[in-house]
């Protein structure tokens, strides 16, 4: 299976059109459904079909949207261009720019899973014996981190069919949402006798 296509996101511009939390859910309801008007995507994420439709042109002019093909105006449908992007350390503003886009897909993946978390007993057996949380501390080098990191990358990129085509996709199946981190922990300070 051919690993998804990877963005990089160099200018500070593009990735502030894209960090933005409706952006982000409208990006999602895009990419679930293969193809979505802005009427449509405005069912998904309860804006307004005129509010949707000037996201989805601000997404499509940065590179994360383009028309499907076929209809007009609000009827005209969108596409995702790719799926995944990164973006990295760069200028003053760059990493200022990236650190907000971070704090934002965080707290959209945080709700996701509080949602998961809260809903899980209305799920079916199956689904609610699927879905995982796991946790863990290690240590390790930065070469080893860098290769764990790594891993996860495959193995998400070879299980998981092309998000963006719907064809793709196994019956009975339904989006799931991944997030992984692998940061260095600072160790606690110990505690001293004015901590008391």
């Amino acid at each position: 299976m051919p690993q998804p296509a990877v963005g990089d996101i160099r200018d500070p511009r593009m990735l502030r059109a894209m960090a933005h939390p409706l952006r982000l859910r409208i990006l999602d309801a895009v990419a679930f459904c293969g193809s979505a008007t802005a009427t449509e995507v405005a069912e998904q994420v309860g804006e307004s079909p005129a509010n949707c439709s000037w996201h989805l042109r601000q997404l499509a002019r940065y590179g994360f949207v383009e028309e499907a093909g076929g209809g007009t105006g609000r009827q005209r449908p969108w596409r995702i261009v790719l799926d995944r992007h990164r973006w990295g350390p760069g200028g003053a503003e760059s990493t200022r720019v990236g650190q907000a886009a971070h704090q934002v897909l965080l707290d959209v993946e945080y709700q996701a899973l509080r949602e998961w978390l809260g809903n899980r007993h209305e799920e079916s057996p199956q689904w609610r014996g699927a879905g995982f949380l796991t946790q863990a501390v290690g240590w390790c080098t930065p070469a080893q981190l860098a290769e764990i990191g790594a891993a996860i990358n495959e193995v998400l990129a070879r299980r998981l069919p092309d998000p963006i085509d719907p064809e793709a996709r196994p019956l009975d199946s339904r989006p799931v949402r991944f997030i992984a981190w692998g940061v260095p922990a600072r160790p606690s300070e110990p505690a001293t006798a004015d901590d008391g």
